[in-house]
C-alpha cells in the first residue's frame, strides 16, 4: 500500500467519521477491492479501525483516536491556495496534493476547510462554452511548480522556456514564461506541439508578480487589437451600460474620451474597434442608444441595416392577414399585448 494512499485513507476516516468502501474509493481513485486491502493493512499495522454493518454502516475509526500524520509536504501547502478550484487543480494534476492537503488541515482544525468548500466555488469557462482540457497541461503545470526549464515546440519553433505561471482565462490556459531573449511572454498552452520537463532548474525572479503581468499584458493585448477609431453619440443609457456591449478595454477607453452631454445627455466618444466589419455588429448592438458621425462608410452602412429592420418590423406577415387571431399563439405574445392597439385606447378613455 502507498504511504501517501494510507495517509489519505486514514485522515478520511478520522474526519468523516465513517465511509464506506465505495465512498473511498472514489474519493482516493481506487477500486473498492483496493480499499479494502488498505483496511486490511491498517489493522494489521495497529490501527483501531472497524467494519460497522447495517445502514449508515461502513469503515470507522475507534471513538477517540486521532493521528499525528498531519504535517503539510511543501507542496501540499503550496495547492491549499488553490483549493478553492477543484477542476483547475485535477486539470495541472495536482488533485492528489489537494486531497492530502485539506484533509491534513481538516484533521488540525476541524471542518472548516470543508465549510469554506461549501461556501465558494469558481466556475471558470465563459457561459455556452466547452473548455477541453489541453494534452500537456500537466507536463507544463510541473515544470511551473518544480522551477525547471521547459523544452516545447511551440508555433513550429523550438523553445527554451522559464515557466513563471499558468494563467486560466474563461476556460483557456495560458503560460507566463521567460524565452531566450530573457523577455516574458504568454502562451497558449493548447498551441503548444511538444513540452518536455527538463532536469535544469531556472533562477525565479523573486519579484515577479504573475497578477500584475497577466492584468498589465491582457490590456496591452486588448489594446493592440483594436486598430480602427469611430466617432459616436452615446445617449445616457448607451454611456452607463456600454461595458455589457463592448469589449471592456473598449469601452474604458472610449468613455475617456466623452465630451460634455448635450441637452439630451448624449455625449461624443472615439470608439476603439478591432474592425470595420466587428465595430458594424457591436454598434448594433446598442440599436437607436447610439449613432455613428465618422467614418461616412460605417455611418452608411448602420443605417441601410435600420432601414431594413424597420420594414421588416412595420411590414405585415403573410400569416398575420390570413389568420389574425394566431398572434396570441405565437412564441413570445401573451394574449393581452396581441390585442389590437384600438381596444386599448378604448378602455383607457
Amino acid at each position: 500500500m502507498r504511504a501517501s494512499r494510507a495517509i489519505a485513507l486514514l485522515l478520511l476516516l478520522q474526519n468523516r467519521r465513517a465511509m464506506t468502501a465505495a465512498d473511498l474509493a472514489a474519493e482516493l481513485e481506487v477500486s473498492e477491492r483496493t480499499v479494502q486491502r488498505d483496511i486490511a493493512a491498517l489493522a494489521e499495522a495497529g490501527v483501531p479501525v472497524y467494519a460497522e454493518r447495517g445502514r449508515g454502516g461502513g469503515y470507522r475509526l475507534v471513538d477517540g483516536y486521532r493521528t499525528r500524520l498531519t504535517g503539510l509536504e511543501r507542496a501540499e501547502a503550496e495547492v491549499l491556495h488553490l483549493a478553492g478550484l477543484p477542476g483547475p487543480l485535477r486539470d495541472m494534476g495536482l488533485a492528489g496534493q489537494a486531497l492530502a492537503a485539506r484533509l491534513k488541515v481538516a484533521a488540525a482544525v476541524g471542518d472548516a476547510p470543508a465549510a469554506a468548500v461549501q461556501r465558494f466555488h469558481l466556475d471558470a469557462p465563459a457561459w455556452f462554452r466547452e473548455a477541453a482540457t489541453p494534452a500537456l497541461l500537466p507536463e507544463v503545470s510541473r515544470a511551473v511548480w518544480e522551477e525547471r526549464v521547459l523544452h516545447a515546440r511551440y508555433g513550429s519553433r523550438e523553445r527554451r522556456l522559464e515557466p513563471y505561471g499558468l494563467v486560466l482565462k474563461a476556460g483557456q490556459w495560458y503560460l507566463a514564461a521567460r524565452g531566450p531573449s530573457g523577455r516574458m511572454a504568454s502562451y497558449r498552452v493548447d498551441r503548444f506541439e511538444t513540452a518536455t520537463v527538463t532536469e535544469d532548474r531556472f533562477d525565479r525572479d523573486q519579484d515577479f508578480d504573475l497578477a500584475a503581468y497577466w492584468d498589465a499584458s491582457a490590456r496591452e493585448f486588448a489594446r493592440a487589437m483594436l486598430r480602427e477609431r469611430a466617432l459616436v453619440r452615446l445617449s445616457p443609457v448607451a454611456v452607463e451600460n456600454l461595458a455589457l456591449f463592448l469589449e471592456p478595454t473598449a469601452a474604458a477607453d472610449a468613455l475617456t474620451t466623452a465630451g460634455p452631454p448635450d441637452a439630451d445627455g448624449w455625449v461624443m466618444v472615439t470608439l476603439p474597434l478591432e474592425s470595420w466589419d466587428i465595430g458594424y455588429f457591436e454598434i448594433l448592438r446598442l440599436g437607436p442608444e447610439a449613432e455613428v458621425l465618422h467614418p461616412a462608410g460605417l455611418r452608411t452602412r448602420l443605417a441601410e441595416a435600420t432601414r431594413r429592420a424597420a420594414a421588416l418590423y412595420t411590414s405585415t406577415r403573410p400569416e398575420e392577414t390570413a389568420n389574425p387571431s394566431k398572434n396570441s399563439r405565437r412564441p413570445g405574445c401573451s394574449s393581452a399585448s396581441a390585442k389590437p392597439a384600438s381596444t386599448s385606447r378604448n378602455r383607457s378613455s
